[in-house]
């Protein structure tokens, strides 16, 4: 039985598949290692990802090898400021012959988008994908259509370029289950990837290590990894430290602390567990809340980052002890 056709019953059985997975892609996407990790726990957990980092560091190059490995399709949309809604979700147009309307799909029916630089579209274009992000489908013309799954979207945008962008609101944000940085490879990464894409043309896609079935019974075993009451009590007295911390302006919403527990379960399971640990929250902490709180003035006087407020808050938080 192949790992494309057996399905995922056991947390060690979603480990190797995850491992298999996070492989596979690492053929491709040479040094970032951490960060194919987390783009595969997003997927599982049912969430959405957005890379922030300079341009040339393999941002697309890591959403085709992802959807490849699942045996999923893919789909890259450049996003401009003349980009329109219509493009992104798709239009009802009037077919002639048959003298009806009829709706053409955009650019989000597909398993995984690549929604390239999107704070270079307008407001109402970042809008469009609201929906899709939500609730997995998107609405034209009073009619809802649903998306294919697996569906995950993988943004990206340059945090030095601020000419002609549009930051993306806290609503969109709040969309994302992660946010992470490529960053640049190191040394030896590096001359692996000189040494093996140095030719003119671009590197292969890698063959499928699993199928859709395989992420759907990924999907199953995370929201079925156990999560004892005192790991509950823990995330939410993180977001009551975030809300109380007197250099935000903002802290965790609602929504966040559903955020860190799903994200949490989807890394306990590729650690090949069934129930989660302190370590799983604090592993993931980072990439799923820095991008959702808000500094406060005087904060962002002082110099002070998201970061150094989240560490000094898991600092201050007890640990949990046991499983009860």
């Amino acid at each position: 039985m192949t790992a494309e056709t057996a399905p995922v019953r056991t947390a060690r059985a979603f480990a190797e598949v995850f491992d298999a997975i996070t492989t596979n892609v690492a053929r491709v996407v040479q040094g970032s290692g951490d960060a194919i990790r987390l783009a595969l726990v997003t997927m599982v957990a049912e969430g959405h990802l957005l890379i922030e980092d300079v341009p040339g560091v393999g941002k697309t190059t890591l959403a085709r090898a992802l959807a490849a490995s699942v045996h999923g399709q893919w789909r890259r949309i450049q996003f401009t400021p003349d980009l329109l809604p219509s493009d992104v979700i798709g239009v009802t147009v009037y077919n002639r012959e048959l003298a009806t309307f009829e709706f053409r799909p955009g650019g989000v029916f597909t398993n995984v988008v690549l929604a390239d630089e999107l704070n270079r579209a307008s407001p109402k274009t970042q809008a469009a994908l609201l929906e899709a992000m939500e609730e997995s489908q998107v609405t034209v013309d009073a009619t809802t259509y649903p998306l294919p799954r697996p569906f995950m979207v993988i943004a990206t945008q340059n945090p030095l370029e601020r000419q002609g962008t549009y930051p993306l609101p806290d609503s969109q944000l709040d969309r994302f289950l992660m946010r992470i940085s490529l960053g640049y490879p190191g040394r030896s990464a590096e001359m692996d990837m000189l040494d093996t894409h140095g030719a003119a043309q671009p590197a292969a896609e890698p063959e499928a290590v699993a199928g859709p079935a395989d992420v759907h019974a990924m999907i199953a075993a995370a929201r079925a990894v156990h999560v004892a009451h005192s790991l509950k009590g823990y995330i939410l007295e993180i977001a009551d430290a975030t809300r109380a911390h007197p250099a935000l302006a903002l802290g965790m919403s609602p929504r966040s602390a559903l955020a860190l527990l799903r994200a949490s379960r989807a890394e306990a399971a590729a650690s090949g567990r069934d129930h989660l640990l302190p370590d799983d929250v604090r592993r993931v902490a980072l990439p799923v809340l820095e991008h959702r709180l808000v500094l406060a003035p005087e904060a962002r006087v002082r110099g002070t980052s998201r970061k150094d407020v989240l560490d000094e808050v898991l600092a201050s938080v007890p640990v949990p002890i046991g499983r009860s």
